[in-house]
């Protein structure tokens, strides 16, 4: 295992908290979210849907590569990877009365 750094974002630290940053031994990105999961009760569903997919509107990177262009959430680890949960964020108005994903 590889102990990576899962950066939480600002909504999502209720969960955490308050921590902005989560240290987790994983080899994929997969088994760090459903770590961070076990760790802290909540978050895994904000962050992935029912299925066990990424939700629409949430971005995971490895460094600075999104998940997306690499293998996804199978995405392997290396020893002091950082794992950013990225809310996406959308111009436009917002329906206040619908909550974000995250």
């Amino acid at each position: 295992m590889n102990t990576v750094s899962v950066r939480i974002p600002m909504p999502l630290r209720s969960y955490t908290r308050g921590a902005d940053e989560i240290m987790v031994d994983a080899a994929t990105v997969r088994q760090a979210l459903e770590l961070l999961g076990t760790q802290h009760e909540g978050i895994l569903d904000r962050v992935l849907d029912p299925s066990g997919e990424l939700r629409q509107f949430v971005n995971i990177f490895v460094g600075a590569r999104n998940v997306q262009v690499l293998d996804g959430l199978a995405t392997p680890l290396a020893k002091g990877d950082v794992i950013s949960i990225i809310p996406a964020v959308a111009g436009g108005r917002h329906d206040r009365s619908r909550p974000m994903a995250c």
